[in-house]
């Protein structure tokens, strides 16, 4: 399986190809723990699930890192302002303070962690540093950057000199002549003690609160911590990196400047894929807006989790996916459809045609996950007669990728309590006696209760819905 992907840095779709054979090294920039992530801040990792699926699938082992922001200054792409972790304490009632500021990453980590396990992605061999159990490293990493003549002091810091790296800006080509600025290069503010604009902090002052270090107490920058773990974890080379399209024209870009100038081995990662933003009823998530959501809200509305799943991966990664409600609720529709469909498939594999084959070739270009969805469902929607076309062991291949879960679900939604199971012998017996006023009483019943009937030649099928399990 040859698998292509679209890499930011050469801004070409390239076949991708590991530094060391059979083996990946792969870091996603992971959240800022200041609150519970949205709707947008999860679709990232379902992203980059599928990404780490589709390379096991391929025969590749795969070592992940998806780093956890715990501390302060600064973790905006400007230099200048109130950080989230500080506004996160602010907002909920509690001192500013290093113990605080942890007790606070501990407790919105736990809530992330939960999340993403309720939507399937994989966890169990995956890295999660958090930031301020690396510190040692960051301050070994500026050193370097200082012994190799990229830094200098002003009175809040110490900056990252970007007139000293000839290539700054080579991801997204963001010193072109011709680009147009972007919302990152936006968000630069003014400083009239750095040498250029673009450069960035690598150590912010904090007489209050932080670490002590050569350069006095205070904090690493936020680009700083993602290299620093990455060199730790992973090496100085690395095969992908992966964050949203908003990091490329700072954040990532100034990622590549300290390792590379650190390091001195270029490329510091290969292959660079960006998620483009979820969109809520067609505009951007935030609070300001009153638009955010999070997986917890969708529960509430009985919205299973992997009905969201299965929502974003009917779009292509690199592509806005725009949530709505009646969105979400037909794509949990279309998974219940699915699964039902799937407990009625012979367990063995008949397929006369190339259905895994066709399945590959999408996912291998550039996760197209939209073409391997409709093509599962297409599957589903044959006639009866034509089931045995495909077998469940075919579907559970395509879900080693896609990640919906479809055999657990499977199981679950005919786990039937007894007094349900009642109601569906008495059903039987009246479809039997062709008491039809009786039989469509008792589906009444059932179906108020969560549960769905689906009548057979020979008897009454009763399902639990997915709302029901939301």
């Amino acid at each position: 399986m040859h698998i292509q992907l679209q890499n930011t840095l050469s801004g070409r779709k390239e076949e991708f190809k590991p530094i060391n054979s059979g083996y990946v090294s792969m870091y996603n920039c992971g959240p800022t723990v200041y609150g519970r992530q949205h709707l947008g801040n999860l679709s990232m990792f379902v992203f980059t699930d599928i990404l780490r699926r589709t390379l096991e699938y391929a025969g590749f082992e795969v070592k992940q890192v998806i780093n956890i922001t715990d501390f302060g200054h600064l973790v905006s792409d400007g230099d200048l302002g109130e950080d989230k972790m500080t506004k996160g304490l602010k907002a909920e009632g509690l001192d500013v303070n290093m113990e605080n500021m942890r007790a606070l990453a501990r407790k919105y980590a736990d809530i992330f962690l939960s999340d993403i396990k309720e939507l399937n992605i994989k966890t169990e061999e995956t890295k999660f540093p958090y930031a301020s159990e690396y510190i040692k490293e960051q301050k070994k990493l500026i050193e370097k950057l200082e012994e190799n003549d990229f830094t200098y002091k002003t009175s809040d810091g110490i900056y990252f000199d970007t007139d000293k790296f000839g290539n700054y800006g080579k991801l997204g080509n963001i010193n072109a002549p011709s680009a147009k600025a972007t919302a990152g290069q936006a968000r630069i503010v003014e400083n009239k003690e750095k040498k250029n604009q673009k450069d960035f902090v690598l150590w912010k002052f904090n007489a209050d609160l932080g670490w002590d270090s050569k350069w006095g107490k205070g904090f690493p920058g936020w680009h700083i911590e993602c290299t620093a773990m990455i060199f730790a974890l992973l090496g100085e080379q690395i095969d992908i990196h992966t964050g949203g399209i908003e990091h490329i024209s700072i954040h990532h870009n100034n990622e590549i400047a300290q390792a590379e100038a650190a390091s001195g081995k270029i490329p510091f990662s290969r292959f660079w894929l960006h998620r483009e933003h979820l969109q809520i009823e067609n505009e951007k998530i935030s609070k300001s807006v009153g638009n955010v959501l999070y997986l917890s809200d969708l529960k509430e509305h009985k919205i299973h989790p992997l009905s969201f799943r299965y929502l974003l991966l009917m779009g292509r990664y690199n592509t806005p996916t725009n949530f709505t409600w009646e969105a979400v609720e037909g794509a949990q529709v279309a998974l219940e459809k699915i699964v039902n469909e799937y407990i009625q498939m012979p367990e063995v594999k008949f397929s006369p045609r190339s259905l895994l084959g066709e399945f590959e070739e999408a996912i291998s270009d550039n996760l197209n996950t939209s073409v391997a969805v409709a093509l599962l469902q297409e599957t589903m929607s044959q006639p009866s007669s034509a089931k045995a076309t495909a077998g469940k062991e075919e579907i559970d291949e395509m879900d080693k990728i896609l990640g919906l879960n479809i055999r657990v679900l499977a199981e679950q939604i005919q786990e039937i309590p007894d007094e349900i199971l009642d109601l569906q012998k008495q059903r039987n017996q009246a479809r039997k006696s062709e008491d039809w006023e009786l039989s469509d009483d008792l589906r009444d019943r059932i179906e108020s209760r969560g549960y769905r009937v689906k009548d057979t030649a020979q008897n009454t099928l009763i399902l639990r819905s997915l709302s029901g399990l939301a």
